[in-house]
């Protein structure tokens, strides 16, 4: 039996997706604030401290401190609850915020915690926890991409986060080790061992524009990678946004610079 809230979903869209929840009367989805998209009548909408799970009925202070620590990994001190206060099923729809794809954690089925990337979280069923969780080590925490903080979704109802690009979930056994770069890790599950390796070698160092650090994840457990991170992404638009495209020096890229103004 679980004692989270017992959603069902529907997931549109290939690049672009959104995810429908389908709720029965009385049933609570959560979500961070900026990813609703629309949601049938007779749902109603409340913001709520923290995340509403029964993890933070500690009184006003364990709310606090709960909520309080959201703010180191970029969350609001709020998120919203919508709650089927119809007769009849409702759906509510929340969309992912760019290019990507929409991941399902059953986190009944994955030991009842999985460790994402900040702002990865899209939205759960009423109950799930989401908080935030340190790396163990320093220097993971200083070079491992992500930071000294990570999220933590926990429960036993179902929970959604968002990644960039394709996504690839691996299962590494026991002590296989896989390793990737730092901002390519999305979620893992509690069984892996996250840690951070230094690139060697002089040339890779200088020259090999893959940054200074792999992220070496140790079985058993399940892992899920992105093929594209936001931080690459906005990098590649920044770039394109303040520099002049020379379009490898060639005669038509020129022409095509002063044609739309660039040169």
């Amino acid at each position: 039996m679980r004692t989270n809230h017992e959603i069902d979903y529907k997931i549109f869209g290939e690049e672009l997706q959104f995810v429908e929840i389908e709720l029965d009367p009385q049933e609570t989805a959560i979500a961070e604030s900026g990813s609703f998209m629309m949601m049938d009548n007779g749902i109603e909408m409340q913001t709520i401290f923290g995340d509403g799970s029964q993890q933070q009925n500690g009184g006003i202070l364990g709310k606090l401190l709960s909520a309080g620590k959201r703010l180191l990994v970029g969350e609001s001190l709020f998120m919203t609850a919508f709650t089927n206060m119809g007769q009849g099923k409702k759906r509510v729809s929340f969309a992912a915020p760019y290019t990507g794809k929409i991941i399902v954690f059953d986190l009944q089925q994955l030991g009842g915690k999985i460790i994402a990337q900040k702002d990865a979280f899209l939205c759960a069923a009423k109950g799930v926890s989401v908080g935030i969780e340190f790396q163990r080590r320093l220097g993971t925490g200083i070079f491992g991409g992500e930071g000294f903080i990570m999220e933590k979704l926990e429960g036993d109802g179902l929970a959604f986060v968002h990644a960039g690009g394709y996504v690839v979930e691996k299962e590494l056994q026991a002590g296989e080790i896989l390793k990737i770069d730092t901002g390519c890790v999305v979620a893992y599950t509690a069984g892996v061992d996250f840690d951070v390796e230094f690139i060697r070698g002089v040339r890779n160092f200088m020259f090999g524009g893959e940054g200074l650090f792999f992220a070496v994840l140790r079985g058993p457990g399940k892992v899920w990678i992105q093929s594209l991170p936001i931080s690459r992404l906005a990098g590649k638009m920044m770039q394109y946004a303040t520099t002049n495209r020379k379009e490898e020096g060639s005669l038509l890229g020129g022409l095509g610079n002063l044609l739309d103004g660039r040169e």
